[in-house]
């Protein structure tokens, strides 16, 4: 149960890394409202659950091409999810009215949006990979 929560809590950070960073990427909310904070922890939910078991599948199946392209194959992968993450988000926005877009995707798909994806990834690992490395405990080797 923490692992999913610290997850979520990792993924939050990142994305709302990403929504500072990258132009495109909006994700609507107001730091004063404690309700607002909840939706960007169900987006993080949604990620997570899309990292944890949908990009696992993908990855293995993109396995030759990774071979091939070096592992820059990787980078497509991790902006899909995105995408995949905003697309369902986007079918709870009736229910959850959240405001989450990549470049105006969803509803309108563009190169815009194949950018934004792809920069947003990299800047979604970047920051994740740090927090999980400051944040994880390492064992320590004795000698």
């Amino acid at each position: 149960m923490m692992d999913i929560l610290f997850k979520v809590g990792v993924n939050a950070i990142a994305l709302l890394a990403a929504a500072n960073v990258v132009p495109e990427f909006n994700l609507v909310f107001r730091n004063d409202n404690p309700a607002d904070w909840l939706k960007i922890a169900v987006i993080a939910l949604v990620f997570a659950i899309v990292n944890s078991y949908i990009k696992p599948i993908v990855k293995l199946i993109a396995l030759p091409i990774g071979f091939l392209t070096m592992g820059l194959v990787a980078f497509a992968i991790n902006a899909a999810m995105l995408l995949g993450t905003a697309w369902i988000v986007d079918q709870a926005k009736a229910t959850l009215s959240i405001g989450f877009n990549l470049g105006g995707y969803p509803p309108h798909w563009s190169y815009e949006a194949i950018g934004c994806a792809v920069i947003a990834s990299i800047v979604v690992s970047v920051v994740s990979t740090v927090l999980n490395f400051l944040l994880v405990p390492r064992k320590v080797v004795g000698l």
